[in-house]
């Protein structure tokens, strides 16, 4: 299966779940050789977290950002394929880079354990929040937003009907209320991601960023802040910076592979299949016929060559 002219999506938080990358570090050589790279980086058993857990250790910000890395990164090593371009949302944008050889892999590993660190550091525990708002008006949301005293921005626009609104806990609570969305849904997270209250993640990150060679893609990176194709290192250390603070714009980025680069062929490099089910809606929205196809573990990986050898 050629998969020159295809686009991959690499996930970010919200899709680890325990027991994640376990096959591929007692089935292959090189998810051996990547967890226990990992491991070595960060000092501390971080296969060991995601082969046995506990969930929540596992789901503690500065783990799940490496462990998810790692799995994506061994899962693309193993598929042994270039794609036309890729995309990652938020963290996921670090794997992208990382499989595009922008970054080194121990170098990202330690990155991601440190922006998991700094991004949980910058606000006190219980003075932020985050929430999605399913079903709701983006101008409502848009209006509400500038109407609401307090520290409270879009943190993901994952869908036309899902966003997610990111900040100082009685200002989100205050939107939600609102907006009156037909659902919505407070997310269990440590921190108000991607909203001006990360300015201080994003002031010690850009530091730690500006001391690690970023190399020019292999293939283009659709970042998260801009939308827009990323070709050269430098581009992309500073998306990376600045996406901490600001908001993922995983729609947007849809509708460009779909409408204007024209993109039929997907695959979701990682645990889950969160991204594939956004793409997928918005593709019928669109009225666009796609292929979505899912690489989370090695019996998938089996049947990617399966499928490449006619079988």
């Amino acid at each position: 299966m050629n998969l020159k002219d295809s686009a991959f999506l690499f996930p970010g938080q919200g899709s680890q779940l325990v027991g994640m990358g376990r096959d591929l570090f007692e089935h292959t050589e090189e998810g051996r050789r990547q967890f226990l790279l990992a491991d070595e980086v960060l000092g501390y058993p971080l296969s060991r977290i995601c082969f046995e857990g506990p969930e929540a250790e596992l789901t503690l910000t500065h783990n799940t950002q490496p462990a998810l890395l790692t799995v994506s990164y061994i899962l693309f090593r193993l598929l042994g394929q270039l794609p036309a371009v890729a995309a990652g949302h938020s963290l996921g944008e670090y794997s992208a880079f990382t499989c595009a050889g922008t970054l080194e892999f121990s170098r990202a590993v330690e990155l991601v354990n440190k922006r998991g660190r700094y991004m949980q550091e910058a606000v006190p525990p219980g003075k932020g929040a985050m929430a999605a708002l399913i079903g709701a008006d983006m101008a409502a949301v848009r209006a509400a937003l500038d109407e609401v005293d307090g520290n409270v921005s879009l943190a993901n626009h994952n869908s036309a009907t899902q966003v997610v609104i990111s900040g100082e806990k009685t200002a989100v609570e205050e939107i939600v209320a609102r907006v009156a969305a037909p659902k919505h849904v407070y997310l269990p997270v440590s921190a108000p991601f991607h909203s001006p209250l990360m300015a201080p993640a994003e002031e010690r990150l850009g530091v730690d960023l500006e001391a690690v060679a970023f190399a020019d893609p292999a293939f283009p990176v659709i970042n998260n802040v801009d939308v827009a194709v990323v070709g050269k290192g430098d581009a992309a250390r500073d998306g990376l910076r600045r996406q901490v603070s600001r908001p993922v714009y995983w729609f947007e980025t849809m509708r460009y592979l779909l409408v204007d680069l024209g993109v039929e062929t997907y695959v979701e490099i990682g645990s889950g299949r969160v991204l594939s089910g956004l793409l997928k809606r918005t593709a019928r929205e669109l009225d666009l016929r796609v292929e979505v196809l899912n690489l989370s573990c090695l019996d998938d990986l089996k049947s990617f060559e399966s499928l490449r050898s006619g079988g």
